[in-house]
């Protein structure tokens, strides 16, 4: 299609139940519009995914122009999809310098790193941590980058939080507006990361090939939906232009070619995820293969 008519009313409907999360919920139950809006912004952020893969129109800008205000107000969707791409280099999935999306250390720096830093990113190596801490931690981590970024004059990199301060401002005035007080609107921003949290928890792991470093998660329910079939990671990187409803399809039309290519690295369910990593770790924090011979 052309036009990808799933995706672009997905869009529109995210858009529909969030200004009803903000405006119509809090009479009701001030609770539930903060998880309504936690999981808008969430599948906000699957969208801007999509978009930055070129969803829903032929022409990038025009699907860009629906998803640039990041209504998670932590990230810049210009930065979000000039890392995102160049995650998407297979031969450094996983690299704690060249992986912009790698959650594991360097060997060296995790042995100069403090008690405390020890503790706290082993506790955040749990789902539960991660779920909880990550969003804290990765965003910290993640400005203080930029900051040096910026300070080293990389360029985009100032315009790009230039422009986030215009569109989270606006964001935020619209939420000043609406029922919803803005510290409650804050929470449903935090809960929204954490739960973007489950689906990048085991997306990858060290592994000597590539091939064998991204997982598949055979989910086909809530969550499967809200990351929108990222789940099925595998496919998504071998084919990053295919829609998000079509992953599906092709992964349980052809499922013995993707574990054989991953290696078998693959859960029933985001509920088997849980049980087994809601309060152990899945890897250790330093990456056990590097540096790579």
């Amino acid at each position: 299609m052309r036009v990808e008519w799933p995706t672009l009313m997905l869009i529109l409907g995210c858009y529909g139940i969030w200004a009803s999360a903000l405006f119509l919920l809090p009479e009701i139950s001030l609770t539930l519009s903060i998880l309504v809006a936690a999981v808008m912004i969430a599948l906000q952020s699957s969208l801007q995914h999509e978009v930055l893969h070129g969803h829903p129109f032929a022409d990038r800008r025009f699907g860009e122009f629906l998803v640039f205000p990041s209504l998670n107000l932590a990230i810049p969707y210009i930065r979000f999809r000039d890392m995102h791409l160049s995650h998407h280099m297979d031969a450094t999935l996983t690299d704690p310098y060249d992986d912009p999306e790698s959650n594991y250390w360097d060997p060296v720096a995790w042995g100069r790193a403090q008690p405390w830093q020890r503790a706290l990113y082993t506790l955040n190596n749990t789902l539960l941590g991660r779920m909880v801490l990550g969003p804290a931690i990765s965003q910290v981590a993640f400005a203080a980058d930029e900051l040096h970024r910026v300070r080293a004059a990389e360029p985009g990199i100032a315009a790009a939080w230039v422009w986030h301060g215009v569109t989270a401002g606006a964001v935020l005035m619209v939420v000043a507006m609406a029922a919803m007080p803005v510290w409650a609107y804050l929470a449903a921003c935090y809960l929204g990361l954490s739960l973007l949290k489950i689906r990048t928890f085991l997306e990858h792991q060290a592994h000597m090939r590539a091939r064998g470093r991204t997982v598949i998660i055979e989910d086909r329910g809530p969550l499967a939906f809200l990351f929108l079939n990222n789940n099925l990671h595998v496919v998504h990187h071998m084919h990053p232009r295919l829609p998000w409803y079509r992953l599906p399809a092709i992964y349980f039309n052809n499922r013995d070619k993707y574990l054989a290519r991953n290696g078998g690295y693959s859960y029933a369910s985001y509920a088997e995820i849980f049980r087994r990593y809601l309060l152990r770790s899945k890897d250790p924090v330093p990456h056990p293969l590097y540096p790579p011979n």
